[in-house]
């Protein structure tokens, strides 16, 4: 029963850890703001030990800093880490457009060009974040046709240092921008040529690097307060463990 309940707590807490890292990469808790554990745990439904659990799972990801007395607060990354996760995250992406591009089907670029024309749609309408989601998964299909889950998990340890923070904290960043990056790569990858999908990714990342020098400002500004009206999390689904079997003859909702 002790072992049950240890991996029925340990699951909640990834679960927690999803919900607070998907509440980060949407803005939902900018940079400096700060995490209160014994928010989390009432608006999740939750004692404080899952949280806490998932704020150390974020800390070692890099994505928050605990301090003692203080609390969780988003971290800050340095113009230093964020350049370098781009050199990393190039490498990786030019590694994965070699595999995926013999790989791809007419099926699998026109879901690329419509995560491309999302994109479009979005900065025309000044939605930033909705233009980093749309980019995140116009990277994440094209490396996912990689068919190599050791190179997409890798990948995907990198994503908070380089998919909002450029997007929506970076000051004179703009989603127009950001959206039209994009476009010498959809191209190269209409005809197939692997070569040339590889310099535009290379170009796309010189490119990201290239505005971050020039905006990123190092000193951090004042610490910003999660807005009053910000999204809840949604309640985490109860791990397996503590599922009871369905009564014979008792509907279940949908």
């Amino acid at each position: 029963m002790l072992a049950n309940r240890a991996i029925s707590r340990s699951v909640l807490g990834d679960q927690i850890k999803d919900r607070l890292l998907e509440a980060i990469l949407a803005g939902r808790y900018p940079p400096d703001s700060r995490i209160v554990e014994t928010q989390v745990a009432r608006e999740l439904g939750t004692s404080q030990a899952p949280v806490r659990e998932a704020l150390r799972g974020l800390e070692a990801l890099g994505v928050v800093e605990i301090t003692p007395f203080r609390g969780a607060r988003v971290r800050r990354p340095s113009a230093a880490e964020l350049d370098e996760a781009y050199v990393v995250r190039s490498t990786l992406e030019t590694l994965g457009a070699r595999l995926a591009v013999p790989r791809m089907t007419p099926a699998d670029f026109d879901t690329l060009a419509g995560r491309f024309a999302d994109m479009q749609r979005a900065a025309a309408a000044g939605e930033g974040q909705a233009v980093a989601a749309a980019d995140a998964d116009f990277h994440g299909r094209l490396l996912a046709l990689a068919g190599n889950s050791t190179l997409v998990r890798v990948w995907r340890s990198l994503e908070p240092y380089s998919r909002t923070y450029i997007t929506l904290v970076v000051p004179g960043a703009h989603p127009e921008w950001t959206a039209d990056l994009h476009r010498p790569i959809l191209e190269a990858l209409r005809a197939r040529d692997v070569d040339a999908v590889v310099a535009a990714l290379e170009h796309h990342f010189d490119e990201a690097a290239a505005m971050l020098a020039r905006q990123w400002v190092e000193q951090a500004p004042a610490p910003v307060a999660v807005p009053q009206r910000h999204r809840k999390l949604r309640r985490p689904r109860p791990a397996t463990a503590h599922k009871r079997p369905a009564t014979p003859g008792t509907a279940r909702s949908a």
